[in-house]
């Protein structure tokens, strides 16, 4: 799955009404190419491992290109395409939604891009050059990826799709729907650092806050930038500073604009998106960035349930951040880090 900006959750003790009875009971695992951390709270132990594990490898074996048995390098091999699964049709239809939504910036089928500039399965030699880019954007576009039933169809054989910008955050709503579905009402589940949360730490009723890195050279270094105190909702982060690959002075980012078959360039360091669910946020975080800083802010001041906190260069080459309006009110004050003036 992708590389993401690690978010390191935290918890800050705002204190309501205890429940009490309610233990904290810890998984934690590696899936989908990365790690898993869940907290929840309950009498008993309710949910354990295995089933967690059992959930996600389920998911992989519809949406993983890195599985060959997996339904999606099986639709991948087809000429016209193949029966899907429950996964595999909610990702898809988010994933046009989402297409649509931005103008095509996000399309789960830039697959061919992705391979062709060293991002895939398999690795490249080197960056395509102006003419096989113009010929792999004929492999793309979500217009021609059609939903029939229980069956994904393709216009062009040569049409293949990745979700890696979606199938994480997807994964932990179901991971979520799954405590919930168990009677569990206060958690948080973390998946390659997308989160979904609801409720409060117990049994001191201290709300769960997330911390959001910052950007630094080397993997690891990453200081603290803001925390934000969350009652729901999932929160997941896009950034193009970890996965790239150096040709002379130029980084190639591991992010494609779709529309135009290169590497986005432009301002934007890192997306932080708040949303009700995680398949909306991690849909549209990577769209965000290939947005730039002044669409990605209005495209978030037109929607419901949207909030989003921006890393950015400015011109002079020093880093700065903002978020929308409804974000700041999410972020602690005082202590480690307080809410900037909006720029």
């Amino acid at each position: 799955m992708r590389i993401l900006l690690f978010i390191l959750i935290l918890f800050f003790f705002g204190f309501t009404p205890v429940k009490k009875g309610l233990n904290p009971y810890h998984l934690s695992g590696y899936a989908q190419g990365t790690t898993y951390h869940i907290t929840y709270y309950a009498q008993d132990s309710l949910v354990r491992g295995n089933q967690v594990d059992s959930i996600l490898d389920g998911i992989d074996s519809s949406l993983s290109v890195y599985k060959p048995y997996s339904l999606i390098s099986r639709f991948n091999r087809s000429e016209r395409g193949c029966l899907i699964d429950q996964h595999f049709q909610e990702v898809v239809r988010k994933s046009k939604e989402v297409f649509r939504n931005t103008g095509g910036i996000f399309d789960i089928t830039i697959q061919p891009l992705v391979q062709a500039w060293g991002f895939g399965v398999q690795s490249a030699s080197s960056a395509p050059d102006s003419a096989e880019v113009r010929n792999l954007m004929k492999c793309v576009g979500s217009d021609k990826l059609h939903l029939a039933g229980d069956s994904l169809l393709k216009d062009e054989p040569c049409l293949h799709i990745d979700v890696n910008g979606i199938a994480q955050g997807y994964s932990v709503d179901i991971v979520a729907a799954y405590l919930e579905k168990k009677g569990i009402a206060d958690y948080l589940v973390e998946i390659g650092g997308e989160i979904r949360l609801k409720g409060r730490r117990q049994p001191e009723g201290a709300m769960m806050t997330v911390g959001i890195e910052s950007p630094a050279d080397e993997p690891g270094a990453e200081p603290l930038q803001k925390i934000v105190r969350l009652a729901g909702g999932a929160i997941t982060t896009s950034g193009n500073y970890r996965k790239y690959h150096q040709q002379g002075n130029k980084r190639i980012s591991h992010l494609i604009d779709a529309r135009t078959g290169y590497p986005i360039q432009n301002e934007l360091i890192s997306v932080t998106v708040w949303a009700k669910d995680g398949i909306t946020a991690d849909g549209y975080d990577n769209a965000l960035m290939g947005m730039g800083l002044k669409k990605a802010l209005l495209f978030a001041s037109r929607q419901k349930n949207f909030e989003i906190y921006l890393i950015y260069h400015k011109p002079d080459g020093s880093v700065a951040d903002t978020a929308s309006a409804g974000f700041y009110k999410f972020m602690k004050p005082g202590g480690l880090a307080s809410p900037k003036k909006k720029e």
